[in-house]
């Protein structure tokens, strides 16, 4: 429970700390395109050179990124950076079918973006959830040329992860006293509950065979104080090219830590 709470505090702080970044820049180019299943899949693209795609995690969306020293580093690097809405959030669609969760599908709407985008590799880079659906990425979309999975233990890898199981029953109604606080944080916030239910129904798990078989090179970084998650060591050891990296701080601050923008940077510069 201790921990489980721990995360829901990490929850309300990124979402109230992302709050400044829901204007969105004059300067993005934003567009949608029709994902495999007719979902509309919101996106912006700025900066121009290799592409980076950056996957957002739960309860937020695309608008999360800008205010992380990592989006600011890429563009000052010359990338191009992409960011979206994941289906059920943001100004994406948000289908209450729970069909249109499972089966990859957020997994399929990113590769579909890179399609529509004509990109013939990419980085990614996914945090706390958005990490989850990455490893689909690693393991489904060979234009995948390397990833950074942040925020994320190996807790994921279960089909039954009973805090992914928590989470949905919450969202669906059921009383779970320690994530009532998220539940009204998600229904004060006008926040698509039903979908963000769906999201933890269908979100895949990939298994220890699928990360063995992942070629391509992959940081897994965390917080030194992530008491959900712990630093990624253990994730990475399951990938035949994994690295490992520890930042301080918790599972909210270690996305805003130029610390985490520092491993990213360098670890992209390298592959």
């Amino acid at each position: 429970m201790k921990k489980i709470t721990y995360l829901i505090l990490c929850l309300l702080s990124f979402e109230t700390s992302s709050a400044g970044s829901l204007e969105r820049n004059a300067n993005d180019s934003m567009s949608y395109y029709n994902s495999f299943d007719g979902t509309r899949i919101h996106y912006t693209i700025r900066g121009k050179g290799n592409p980076v795609i950056l996957v957002h995690g739960f309860i937020t969306n695309g608008d999360s990124w800008p205010s992380t020293p990592l989006y600011d580093s890429l563009l000052q690097h010359g990338y191009k950076v992409i960011t979206l809405d994941l289906r059920g959030n943001g100004t994406s669609g948000h289908p209450h079918d729970s069909l249109a969760y499972m089966n990859d599908a957020e997994a399929k709407d990113i590769i579909g973006l890179a399609s529509w985008l004509q990109l013939s590799s990419y980085s990614v880079v996914g945090y706390s959830r958005g990490a989850i659906i990455t490893a689909r990425l690693l393991v489904k979309d060979p234009h995948v040329k390397c990833a950074v999975l942040g925020g994320i233990g190996t807790g994921f890898t279960d089909p039954a992860w009973p805090r992914r199981l928590k989470f949905y029953d919450a969202l669906s109604g059921k009383d779970i006293p320690e994530l009532a606080a998220m539940v009204k944080n998600v229904q004060a916030k006008g926040l698509d509950q039903r979908a963000l239910a769906l999201m933890q129904f269908g979100q895949p798990a990939t298994t220890l065979a699928e990360l063995a078989g992942i070629q391509q090179p992959v940081l897994v970084i965390g917080g030194d104080k992530d008491e959900d998650n712990d630093t990624g060591g253990s994730l990475a050891a399951m990938m035949p090219r994994g690295m490992h990296g520890t930042v301080t701080g918790d599972h909210n601050s270690v996305l805003r830590s130029p610390f985490f923008a520092g491993w990213v940077l360098d670890f992209l510069e390298k592959h």
